[in-house]
């Protein structure tokens, strides 16, 4: 970031505006939501600054302008409309030690104003550091479309309740209030206008402690999908952002930690092949302690919980000691990988059976029994199958038609470290050592049928 986005507290803080047109007047607007002292700066001031100025919203300078002017200024705004006029006051309030703010040259400006959805006291700033402004409109447009209107009104209402819910409630039991308030029934009652019943509602609450919490702990298993952070689910960020402790795996993407609430604990659990400094014994048992203690744990785990993951035994034991757990799904990294590919993992009529299966198997088998019955018509997605390619290589060399199933890896899918690889199963285990892959990648076989249906073409 070039720019560091804070908010000032403005409450009784002076601020200058120099200019009496429209420039002006637009930073006069946004300055009025404020708590500031304003002084604008100008000799003639337009008819919208004239009916502020006469309603005494703000004080009036006219004559000579000095660098006392700008003495002990929270914030200075120059909007003369002039860039000769706005050079030289800039040089003169930096002079005086302000922080500045010129209208339309970002090269002299200490500060940028954001585009502002404004639902007081929930304020959300937009910046683009001055390279998109027409993009930072837009965003604010989508998310005045998000919050409703009278949001702020509700905020301000749990500002005033904070002091009887913490004289009243626990801390974790605070956290249950304000996720109810916000994301159950009040927040909807108030948006349909009953801001009366929605007050009595959250006061009850606090007075019995009774809106819905439960007193034991919870488990999520979230998958954080196959690597790019944008490619996580609504619903598991929801569950990262209530989590009180977060368990990640090797190859989630550290960014994606980053929309976890900020006081959540984060422990790495990875295991990497060969070396288990977190067995899955001890996995399984730190997550039914820490429910037990009544935390709200995610088990955030590369692409889906449900795929190759040992969420069985995690979702096995917790069930034992009478834990609430929940599956969020996640991409899984067969469909990351195609993805990456830009192919589709079925297609009408070439390929009309999927299968998930690992080349790391527990039962001692060398070769997956997925591959015994491969035959035209059948895409398998190989996962944790590097280190075993040479032996599935053999054995399809020794009992398939090996010029029809076409070969490719993708390792890192959807990471900055990608790789894409074609090859035949002859050169399977070569194109792997070449590139220098020896794990985290999929090994996508295909064998499409030889009497496809035609792909259809637009006229």
């Amino acid at each position: 970031m070039k720019t560091f986005p804070m908010f000032f507290k403005m409450d009784g803080r002076q601020v200058v505006i120099v200019g009496g047109g429209e420039q002006a007047a637009q930073k006069t607007r946004l300055m009025l939501k404020t708590e500031a002292q304003i002084t604008i700066i100008a000799d003639d001031l337009d008819p919208e600054l004239a009916t502020l100025a006469a309603s005494g919203k703000f004080t009036q300078h006219q004559g000579e302008i000095n660098a006392a002017c700008f003495n002990n200024k929270a914030l200075v705004f120059i909007a003369t409309g002039c860039p000769a006029a706005d050079s030289a006051l800039h040089a003169m309030a930096k002079a005086a030690g302000a922080t500045v703010n010129v209208v339309d040259q970002p090269h002299l400006c200490d500060v940028i104003t954001p585009s502002i959805v404004d639902r007081d006291p929930v304020v959300v700033a937009i910046g683009t550091e001055g390279t998109a402004p027409v993009l930072g409109r837009q965003i604010k447009t989508q998310i005045e479309q998000m919050l409703e209107p009278e949001l702020g009104d509700l905020a301000a209402l749990a500002g005033r309740l904070r002091a009887s819910a913490a004289a009243r409630l626990a801390p974790r039991a605070r956290r249950d209030l304000w996720r109810w308030v916000f994301g159950s029934t009040p927040r909807r009652t108030h948006a349909r206008g009953a801001r009366r019943e929605t007050a009595q509602m959250i006061k009850q609450a606090i007075q019995t402690g009774d809106f819905g919490q439960d007193a034991k702990g919870s488990v999520a298993l979230v998958g954080a999908g196959p690597g790019a952070t944008d490619l996580i689910t609504l619903r598991g960020i929801q569950r990262l952002q209530e989590a009180d402790v977060i368990y990640y795996d090797r190859l989630v993407d550290p960014e994606i930690l980053e929309l976890a609430r900020r006081d959540a604990e984060r422990v790495y659990v990875g295991k990497t092949a060969g070396c288990h400094s977190w067995p899955q014994e001890k996995i399984t048992q730190t997550l039914v302690n820490a429910a037990k203690k009544g935390q709200r744990i995610v088990r955030l785990k590369c692409g889906d919980p449900g795929i190759f993951s040992r969420s069985d035994e995690e979702l096995s034991a917790l069930r034992a000691a009478d834990i609430p757990v929940e599956i969020v799904p996640g991409v899984t990294a067969a469909c990351g990988a195609a993805a990456a590919m830009g192919e589709p993992l079925t297609e009408r009529g070439a390929i009309d059976t999927l299968t998930l299966t690992t080349g790391h198997l527990v039962d001692g088998e060398t070769i997956p029994h997925a591959l015994k019955n491969l035959h035209p018509g059948t895409c398998v997605t190989l996962y944790m199958a590097v280190s075993a390619a040479d032996r599935i290589t053999s054995y399809l060399l020794s009992n398939t038609s090996a010029s029809e199933i076409t070969v490719t890896v993708v390792a890192n899918a959807q990471t900055k470290h990608e790789q894409i690889l074609e090859c035949d199963l002859r050169s399977l285990t070569a194109t792997l050592a070449a590139a220098g892959i020896t794990d985290t990648a999929m090994i996508i076989l295909k064998w499409r049928k030889t009497q496809a249906l035609p792909k259809m073409r637009l006229a």
